[in-house]
């Protein structure tokens, strides 16, 4: 048996911070086997490692984006054929969260293809807020960037969680987005943060990054002040006419690999696999469980992909002896 690595970036198991990018690449090409096994140690003194949060994700409001993210059919910059909606009615948003905490979902998210939201949606968007916690339900919201005074009326009606994704890393970002800045994503988590609101930010596999890419990504959010308590890993789901419609997959086994890295250097964060489950294995999706995933979203459709359906998840999880956390435990 090989003596135990001297590098305490090794042997502390994601407790040392700041990661720097070099510690972090040794991790992610450690060989596969020791890379699970140092991942799922790191899990095991975290979570209960046969417990997984489910979440569920609703458009409130979809398409006609002014933003020309390349992997998003919900551009207005790209001929995919989506047509735009207005934002949906709060009484239909409650009802759509009451079906989801029945079929067993204890975060309820919502959705709203924005640059940012105007101030004419604010009094709705928090009304969806508090009809949704009213349910018992933990409440997360996706609508672009915010200002400190959006990020603090959303707490004030008791916001749970926000997302917004920082996607790749700072150097490939603009090969993927150029209406907007990297620091601008990281500015509206600041603004998240400073508001009492928990962090949900991950990113997204398969747009022609490098692996250095997908690292840095990661070491960005491992080493903001407080990591994110949500961090969503994403499979590109190729969408026709979008920029990434023709982008070539990523190595099922560099995503596995990416799990177990998020796992090691955010060990509190629920690391969540979400788009693109539909492109995965039974097999796939056990080896992420075991690198250290431990929510995924529930349900047919994520915003306007295909999702696996409440059946198939719920056979997944009886085949590899999950159980869904409990709202009280969420």
């Amino acid at each position: 048996m090989p003596a135990p690595s001297t590098n305490p970036r090794l042997t502390h198991v994601g407790e040392t911070r700041p990661w720097t990018l070099d510690g972090a690449r040794e991790l992610y090409a450690m060989p596969f086997n020791d890379l699970l096994f140092r991942a799922q140690t790191v899990h095991r003194a975290n979570f209960d490692p046969n417990r997984v949060q489910l979440s569920k994700l609703l458009s409130i409001k979809t398409g006609g984006c002014p933003e020309d993210c390349g992997y998003c059919n919900q551009s207005a910059h790209h001929a995919t054929g989506l047509k735009a909606s207005k934002l949906m009615e709060v009484e239909r948003v409650i009802a759509e969260a009451r079906k989801a905490k029945e079929g067993g979902a204890t975060r309820y998210c919502m959705g709203a293809a924005w640059r940012s939201p105007k101030p004419r949606d604010m009094d709705m968007v928090v009304a969806m807020v508090q009809g949704v916690k009213a349910l018992g339900l933990e409440t997360c919201m996706t609508l672009g960037m915010l200002t400190p005074a959006q990020a603090e009326r959303l707490a004030d009606a008791g916001l749970d969680y926000y997302n917004h994704n920082i996607d790749t890393s700072e150097r490939f970002y603009q090969e993927i987005v150029t209406t907007r800045r990297f620091e601008d994503r990281l500015e509206t988590l600041g603004h998240v943060r400073q508001a009492g609101i928990k962090v949900c930010s991950g990113g997204i596999l398969g747009m022609g990054e490098t692996a250095d890419d997908r690292i840095d990504m990661l070491v960005t959010l491992a080493n903001l002040p407080v990591p994110p308590e949500s961090v969503p890993l994403n499979l590109l789901i190729p969408m026709p006419g979008t920029k990434l419609a023709d982008a070539a997959p990523v190595d099922l086994i560099e995503f596995v690999r990416s799990v177990a890295l998020a796992r090691i250097l955010m060990p509190r964060s629920h690391v969540r696999l979400s788009a693109g489950r539909t492109a995965m294995t039974v097999e796939m999706q056990a080896l992420c469980f075991f690198a250290g995933a431990n929510s995924i979203f529930v349900g047919d459709t994520l915003l306007t992909a295909a999702n696996p359906g409440d059946d198939q998840d719920s056979a997944l999880l009886r085949r590899l002896g999950l159980t869904p956390v409990a709202p009280e435990a969420a």
